[in-house]
């Protein structure tokens, strides 16, 4: 699939004026998925959308990263070069361009071989910039160090993310980032967030690197000597994070999901077991959506009943007092971006990090964020008597 043609830069002056207090790009996990979230970025970006909360897991927590750290304006470019690095692998081939090249006029059947060997490459050589496999093999070992407990060296990705990142624009404050990753002792979640709590305004490359640190393959990642893997195992969206924040705001969030619910029955088994990772992982942001779409309806109508009771009840009475933090009446619109299912995508999807698959789901992220964006009215506020909407182009029954 070729690259969409690239929209002018808006000005600063030309940036899009939402109706809502808050604005989020809610990025969810999914390895080499994760240029499609780049696409939708570019699509954002090209429409002058810009996001004041910046929240995501996994792959998402890097390209968080590399949104954040980046000056407005040079954030599509930033991307770009995180993910041509990236998606080749260590040991290059020369002739790599020309087979790619053979391959796209080869068909389906073609493309599936191509990318799995590209899917072999990474589990052998890993990925320039991001991981090497470690030698010797860790499974030769009975004990090792906490942060070596991993078949890959991330060590690169620190290296890439370094040159990439700029730390201080992020722990600026402006946009707002929040990234998820658990703590291996306690099993606890817990959200690394640049304008509260603990790591106010102390993000470093270890916070962003954590989120996105999946075992086994994965090792965990030190900060300030506890250790933290993936934020994946326990939540692969952060929307829950974003629509739970204190205060409450009426808030516009852009929800990409790297793993699409809609799928067909397989026939054979390694066909089963990708769609077992897409119904996991899709399962999860559909139940968190619900969730909140419950919640909010709920606080609604709670501060309706409250406004039937006189003022002097209200204020006197225990269990009004007690109803009052939980009425709210905020509006929520979710916007989802789900990647859909191409005829060569195969169970190493989320890592088979191959030039040209990337280069594809980067086209299919911006085709589907210029689709969305057609329908205009999906960027208003909901209707005055609806808390809580959802719009997508390709949603699953239920969503």
């Amino acid at each position: 699939m070729p690259a969409p043609p690239s929209m002018p830069m808006l000005s600063r002056s030309q940036r899009k004026k939402l109706p809502f207090e808050t604005v989020a790009l809610v990025l969810q996990g999914g390895g080499a998925l994760g240029s499609y979230q780049a696409g939708v970025f570019e699509g954002l970006d090209e429409a002058g959308i810009e996001p004041d909360w910046l929240a995501g897991i996994s792959i998402g927590a890097l390209n968080v990263a590399l949104i954040a750290g980046t000056p407005p304006g040079e954030r599509v470019d930033r991307l770009r070069a995180f993910w041509e690095t990236v998606c080749q692998p260590v040991f290059v081939q020369p002739a790599a361009d020309l087979v790619q090249h053979w391959v796209e006029q080869s068909g389906a059947d073609a493309r599936r071989l191509f990318n799995a060997v590209a899917a072999w490459r990474a589990v052998v050589e890993g990925q320039k910039g991001f991981f090497t496999p470690r030698l010797p093999p860790p499974w030769m070992a009975l004990t090792l160090p906490e942060a070596d407990v991993s078949y890959y060296d991330t060590s690169q990705l620190h290296e890439t993310l370094s040159r990439l990142v700029d730390l201080d624009r992020i722990n600026a404050g402006q946009p707002r980032v929040s990234v998820g990753a658990v703590n291996v002792r306690t099993g606890n979640f817990e959200y690394f967030d640049n304008t509260t709590g603990p790591w106010k305004g102390r993000l470093r490359l270890e916070h962003f690197i954590a989120s996105g640190s999946l075992p086994p393959g994965f090792p965990p990642v030190e900060i300030d000597g506890e250790f933290y893997w993936d934020g994946g195992l326990i939540s692969n969206t952060p929307l829950s994070h974003v629509l739970e924040a204190q205060p409450r705001r009426d808030t516009l969030a852009f929800q990409v999901d790297l793993w699409s619910a809609l799928g067909t029955v397989p026939t054979n088994i390694w066909d089963a077991q990708e769609r077992q990772k897409d119904i996991q992982y899709s399962s999860r942001t559909r139940a968190i959506t619900d969730l909140m779409a419950r919640e909010q309806e709920l606080r609604r109508l709670i501060r309706e009943l409250l406004e039937y009771i006189p003022d002097d009840t209200r204020l006197g009475d225990e269990w009004c007092r007690k109803a009052g933090p939980w009425a709210c009446g905020r509006q929520v619109s979710v916007i989802h971006l789900i990647y859909q299912e191409k005829e060569w995508d195969g169970l190493a999807k989320d890592y088979e990090f191959g030039p040209l698959t990337m280069r594809d789901h980067w086209a299919s992220g911006l085709e589907d964020m210029r689709s969305t964006l057609q329908h205009s009215d999906w960027l208003e506020r909901p209707p005055r008597d609806q808390s809580f909407v959802t719009h997508a182009l390709h949603a699953p029954p239920g969503l």
